[in-house]
């Protein structure tokens, strides 16, 4: 599915950011072409998609939805930087099929970091207990899955 594939590539860096301190995280792109986000759904080469706009694309700061504000620009500026896109992304049905998942991988992640909420998992880090290290390509290749000719990964 491509909500687990998505999900354990996100979880991480919302994990850390949440960590870190953060209330909130950024999700457009990984909410994009759900059911419940906005945008028209059409066919192309028999597959359906959802079109996508990111508020810093032009066509954004064009049609005046705050974006322009947002991004300092207004419509006396003869020069408009682009500082997002639009396109169109493959439908992947309702985002309740994989909230579960980010809520569990979050979860999985205060658990490896051995803590069991996330407000554990902060006041671990501003005590002092939990560190960040900077990994090297060779390491993150090293800490994954290596050296079998093949393997069988079940998400859940």
């Amino acid at each position: 599915q491509w909500y687990q594939r998505r999900v354990r590539a996100c979880v991480g860096h919302i994990t850390k950011a949440l960590a870190l301190g953060a209330s909130t995280v950024m999700m457009g792109s990984l909410l994009a072409a759900t059911s419940e986000s906005p945008g028209e759904y059409f066919y192309q080469d028999g597959v359906r998609l959802k079109k996508y706009r990111g508020m810093g694309c032009l066509q954004a700061m064009k049609e005046g939805e705050g974006s322009a504000e947002r991004y300092f620009s207004s419509e006396k500026d003869r020069v408009k930087v682009a500082q997002g896109v639009s396109g169109s992304v493959v439908d992947r049905g309702s985002v309740y099929t994989y909230v579960p998942y980010l809520v569990a991988g979050i979860q999985h992640g205060c658990q490896d970091m051995g803590t069991r909420s996330l407000l554990q998992l902060r006041s671990s880090m501003y005590e002092g207990k939990l560190k960040f290290e900077k990994r090297t390509l060779a390491a993150m290749k090293e800490g994954g899955v290596h050296s079998l000719h093949s393997y069988e990964m079940k998400l859940y």
